[in-house]
């Protein structure tokens, strides 16, 4: 078979870098006052790291329960499976159990646990958590979440990363890990104007880590966190000594003429990516105002816009609950609702597709690069691929298990890939 050696169905080679445009974009602690999250409205930043913490109104979370149990419901879906989206058995499951058995305030005080802060950099506000580990000669590490996710995704390697001895591995594997919420995502501030693209925000963190006292550090990521982590690689701010991803994007400009056995599967998986699931990008990408305005008003629209994603893209058997439990998913859920960030967080998609090149690629970056590739990834890139755009590829770890959000659904397994890959430059 010519173009991509792919069956008929899937989009051809232009049609795929035309849809996915925007994808390579994707290339000492002051003050004592202590913010309160009101709302969807923390108080505002300063460049001075101040301390924070959550502390949702109770009304806030009165509504939600009344919106809940004023949920519309549609008609049952016409299939037998997830192919038209959320099945409604499943969707009023969900909302049953937001609105009768969910507990914000557990999750509020776990969070509260670590160490958070707020610091404007850029005229915007980050919020972000900063947790250090008790090893002197701890690594710094700044974790970037994508969409749907948020700072919930990496709370269970907060603590295998930071105190390894505790969790299977050695002192010297320790890291000190910055964990920031992107620009319009949970408690930082929501851009008020466009030009907050991945370039931007890399630039913002290699801010934030020199404002730490950070001078040698490393970065991870994982969709827009993997967007930002290569912008990060190709900016190589102060510090900055090498990176890692879970989504490594290496898609090659010209396709090879004889694929291998992997290098056709990861072009028949983007292929399916484009033509089965790349409904929530081009909307997002394209008019996230409108979207936005559906998912502010209706929490049962936000949590299926994001629940459906749970279960395209984690590791599971059939049902999202497989990989993540029901209140794991909903704490992610509730960020987004109670900080009324659906328009905010899906303007990313709009941010990085205007004029952006095309294609799944990031482009060469010479900064020493590692990456880990989990099975139920939206696509696999195969080695090679990194090879030729990385020179410097410092570490390649294929795992067993896992899918797109890889530190939330198997956080073992993501730090042992952590302390793998940076071990040579510590």
């Amino acid at each position: 078979m010519n173009d991509f050696q792919r069956p008929s169905s899937l989009p051809s080679r232009r049609q795929l870098l035309r849809m996915m445009a925007g994808a390579s974009a994707l290339a000492a602690v002051g003050g004592e006052t202590i913010a309160e999250a009101a709302g969807s409205s923390p108080a505002p930043a300063t460049p001075q790291l101040t301390p924070f913490r959550v502390s949702i109104p109770q009304a806030a979370l009165n509504d939600l329960k009344r919106r809940l149990a004023a949920t519309r419901w549609p008609e049952r879906e016409t299939v037998n499976d997830w192919s038209q989206g959320v099945p409604l058995a499943k969707a009023q499951a969900l909302i049953a159990y937001w609105r009768d058995r969910y507990d914000w305030r557990k999750f509020e005080a776990r969070l509260n646990a670590f160490p958070q802060f707020r610091t404007q950099i850029d005229g915007l506000g980050i919020h972000f958590l900063h947790v250090k580990s008790s090893h002197a000669n701890a690594l710094p590490i700044v974790l970037t979440h994508g969409w749907p996710g948020s700072i919930v995704e990496f709370l269970k390697v907060i603590g295998p990363l930071t105190e390894p001895t505790r969790h299977g591995g050695r002192a010297e594997d320790a890291f000190h890990v910055v964990i920031p919420s992107l620009p319009g995502f949970g408690f930082s501030d929501k851009p008020a104007e466009t030009g907050w693209d991945v370039a931007r925000i890399a630039r913002a963190w290699g801010v934030l880590m020199q404002r730490l006292g950070y001078t040698k550090w490393v970065a991870q990521g994982g969709d827009w966190g993997s967007g930002v982590t290569h912008a990060l690689g190709h900016l190589r701010p102060d510090g900055l000594v090498a990176a890692h991803v879970n989504w490594p994007l290496v898609f090659p400009e010209k396709l090879p003429e004889h694929p291998t056995p992997d290098e056709q599967a990861a072009i028949d998986a983007a292929g399916r990516f484009a033509n089965e699931q790349y409904g929530y990008f081009k909307q997002q990408a394209t008019r996230p105002q409108t979207i936005g305005y559906a998912l502010a008003d209706s929490p049962a629209g936000q949590a299926l816009w994001i629940y459906e994603k749970f279960q395209a893209w984690t590791d599971n058997r059939g049902n999202p609950e497989d990989a993540l439990s029901m209140d794991e998913m909903l704490d992610n859920i509730t960020l987004y609702w109670l900080t009324d960030t659906a328009a905010s967080s899906a303007r990313i998609y709009w941010q990085n597709s205007q004029g952006k090149p095309s294609g799944f690629s990031a482009g060469r970056i010479e900064l020493p690069m590692a990456a880990t590739t989990f099975p139920r990834e939206l696509y696999r890139a195969p080695r090679k691929w990194a090879e030729a755009l990385w020179p410097h590829l410092l570490y390649w770890g294929e795992v067993d298990k896992g899918g797109h959000f890889a530190a939330f659904e198997q956080p073992a397994v993501f730090a042992n890939e952590l302390r793998e890959a940076f071990r040579t430059v510590r």
